[in-house]
């Protein structure tokens, strides 16, 4: 990479050059693009995290490995970005994992054993986070970006995060971690995530600054909307009971309402094509209705041209389980300035 970086520098002064006559034949020399960082997005889903990083970094990313095991996600994974992910990430030797720099995962959350909360492996052993653990150790990556629900910071009782963060650091990271909500990053969407980036050799980062823009869920609706999206009568009916319940209960469990001018919805979750009850749309003189699948893409920043291809069942479990696109992104323009800065300072 060093080499076709001194290239890509060579020839560029050589085109600056074409201003004088006698080097004007340089001016007929095309400039490759080269891609700085290689990446692998590991537990995709339908490839939130890989579209937050690839708007951040252009085309100085390259994507040379992703796995999922979902078989409906990856066929909504292949339709967005032309390529099947691996499957089973515990049947996937590291060795077999091309050469990378940059290490995406949004893995599922799981308690870790309490017994001695060794060094090394020995805690993560029988979870997810330890197939990650094995890609790190064996590529050590430059950047380790992980990213979970908001709990998980605390989740049994801190173990979990405790043993996450030191098995990084173990094997030489610096560690960074930030609850960030998606509604202070231009979607409408009451959706808080913690964010892990580790660093193998750099310990500059800081997380963004949320830009906390205006937004309503007026900005993501769609205008004209199938009659199949309005709840039945006896679902209505069953939300309305079971949400009196609560309310006699003294909680505040049940359905949520939301209209055009609300500034954001509850969360969206795997489980909203049950039975929606969660973000329910207002409508005039009729029952409430679901939110469309474009719109719970919307509600999680991915863009238009992100193509739906499975069931609206498959839709809603995908998007609930995906993450907010513009908080990724901003946390990868964060991560590429962070790469960068170390960048200029290892070429002075």
């Amino acid at each position: 990479m060093e080499i076709l970086n001194i290239l890509y520098k060579a020839i560029k002064f050589m085109k600056q050059l074409t201003k004088y006559k006698q080097f004007s034949l340089f001016s007929q020399i095309t400039i490759p693009a080269i891609t700085q960082y290689r990446a692998i997005d590991l537990f995709a889903g339908i490839g939130g995290i890989r579209l937050g990083f690839q708007q951040a970094f252009g085309s100085q990313i390259e994507f040379v490995f992703a796995s999922e095991i979902d078989k409906y996600a990856r066929i909504t994974y292949e339709s967005n970005f032309g390529e099947i992910p691996h499957g089973d990430i515990t049947k996937i030797d590291p060795q077999d994992i091309p050469a990378f720099d940059i290490l995406l995962a949004g893995f599922p959350c799981q308690p870790f054993s309490h017994a001695g909360l060794k060094k090394g492996f020995d805690d993560t052993r029988g979870t997810l986070f330890f197939d990650i653990a094995k890609i790190v150790e064996f590529h050590l990556p430059k950047v380790v970006f992980l990213e979970n629900v908001k709990g998980f910071k605390n989740h049994d009782n801190g173990n979990t995060f405790s043993v996450v963060k030191r098995t990084l650091i173990n094997l030489g990271y610096k560690v960074f971690a930030e609850v960030l909500n998606a509604k202070d990053f231009g979607v409408p969407q009451n959706r808080e995530r913690i964010y892990i980036v580790a660093f193998l050799d750099n310990d500059n980062f800081t997380f963004p600054i949320p830009p906390k823009q205006k937004v309503k869920l007026g900005d993501i609706l769609e205008k004209d909307i199938d009659k199949k999206y309005t709840i039945s009568d006896k679902l209505w009916a069953g939300h309305q009971r079971r949400k009196l319940e609560h309310i006699n209960k003294g909680n505040g469990f049940g359905y949520s309402l939301f209209d055009k001018n609300s500034k954001y919805t509850s969360t969206i979750s795997a489980r909203y094509y049950k039975d929606g009850s969660e973000i329910l749309i207002a409508q005039k003189n009729i029952n409430p209705r679901k939110i469309t699948p474009r719109e719970a893409a919307r509600l999680q920043g991915f863009p238009e041209e992100f193509s739906l291809v499975v069931s609206d069942t498959q839709a809603y479990r995908q998007f609930g389980n995906s993450v907010a696109v513009p908080v990724v992104k901003s946390v990868a323009d964060c991560v590429y300035n962070s790469l960068l800065k170390v960048k200029i300072n290892d070429n002075q």
